[in-house]
């Protein structure tokens, strides 16, 4: 039998994170775990509670219904309302998905058409740029301007270039994977402009838009001038709830997206499974209070590897979990220096296929998953494996 490869698949590039946590767990080492955007910092226990209560209630054993539950819906489109501005209701506004990155993939398949254009960051996270091609879109790319030891910026005009006769969409993060870059105001302003100007919709992955550091304010583009009726949200209780296991995800978005969008989601997984949902609700409601701590610490240990790494070509992130450093400075690619970090106990992941500018040049480094006291030991270790 001769294997027909469907055509969809034949720019999709893995990610390199599942093979270098499958070799830290087989090696019996007590590696420094840096490869995945896991975390060590358990849920709100009132969310662990609510699990546990679920696994002896009936209604948490179904399907039912197929949006997702009431009180999941609501609170989901209560907390972008809150950040954007923009009143939103979770029977009108919302669907419940199996995590953020199959809500962004249903938001693609519900919007975008074989052959449209969708512009992303570079760098950015592989598995997004992936499910654009499932989708049968084409990533166009806006450049994030790398500085050592400063923000990533972006780059205004590389993203007005971006935008193209075919573009339909922009599939936006802040701050963003892997780099922690932020968007701020004026970088959301132009977004707006584009997105009015050329009718495009814009794809809002919010999975960390509240793990900002040194002050920085929450943006949220639905409430600039005309984007409310263009910009579809899609949140996650993976990073800012620490809920990855729960697989719990929503699209908060304009009335007129819903029928597709749920039409998209019915025939694509439908909905995480019962005993997660209503947790996700306790525990979206509780990060109102308990996210400051949380985000102080995510700090905490930015800066503790920005001080690890000084002298050497890493960029500072603006938020989120992870941290690139530019090995390409010293002749080699991110594969090979994930291969020696490894030989120094360290798991981290290279990345090629996240971007056109930025990528195989680069190591990545999630900060999430240990604390401090054991990030305290990467700038030796690194700069042992960039050695010759």
């Amino acid at each position: 039998m001769v294997r027909h490869r469907p055509d969809r698949l034949k720019d999709i590039a893995g990610i390199g994170v599942d093979r270098m946590g499958s070799i830290a767990d087989a090696s019996g080492r007590d590696f420094l775990r840096l490869e995945n955007l896991d975390v060590d910092i358990p849920p709100d226990p009132a969310a662990i509670d609510r699990t546990r209560a679920a696994l002896a209630e009936d209604a948490a054993n179904s399907y039912l219904p197929f949006v997702g539950q009431a009180r999941l819906r609501e609170a989901a489109a209560r907390h972008v309302s809150g950040l954007s501005g923009v009143p939103y209701s979770g029977e009108r506004n919302c669907v419940i998905a199996a995590g953020g990155l199959s809500g962004i993939l249903n938001v693609l398949l519900a919007t975008v058409d074989v052959g449209d254009e969708v512009v992303l960051t570079d760098p950015t996270y592989a598995g997004l740029i992936n499910r654009v091609r499932l989708a049968g879109g084409i990533p166009r790319f806006a450049t994030f301007a790398f500085t050592p030891g400063a923000p990533w910026q972006l780059d205004h005009v590389s993203l007005s270039a971006a935008v193209g006769a075919r573009t339909r969409a922009m599939l936006l993060m802040s701050p963003s994977m892997p780099s922690g870059g932020y968007l701020d105001r004026a970088d959301w302003e132009l977004v707006a402009k584009l997105c009015v100007e050329r009718d495009l919709t814009l794809i809002l992955d919010a999975a960390m838009e509240r793990l900002l550091f040194d002050g920085r304010a929450v943006v949220h583009p639905a409430g600039l001038p005309g984007m409310a009726e263009r910009t579809i949200t899609v949140g996650s209780a993976a990073k800012e709830l620490r809920m990855i296991g729960w697989r719990v995800g929503w699209i908060v978005a304009p009335e007129s997206y819903m029928p597709d969008l749920v039409a998209v989601s019915m025939a694509n997984v439908v909905v995480p499974v019962g005993i997660a949902q209503d947790a996700a609700a306790v525990a979206l409601a509780a990060s109102h209070g308990t996210l400051p701590a949380y985000v102080a610490e995510l700090e905490r240990r930015r800066d503790v590897m920005v001080a690890e790494l000084a002298g050497l070509p890493a960029g500072v992130p603006a938020g989120g979990w992870s941290m690139l450093l530019r090995v390409s400075d010293y002749g080699i690619d991110g594969a090979t220096m994930s291969e020696r970090l490894l030989e120094q106990g360290v798991a981290a992941t290279a990345m090629a296929g996240w971007g056109e500018i930025h990528g195989a040049q680069y190591i990545r480094f999630v900060f999430a998953n240990e604390p401090a006291v054991h990030l305290r030991s990467v700038g030796e270790k690194v700069r042992r494996a960039l050695r010759p």
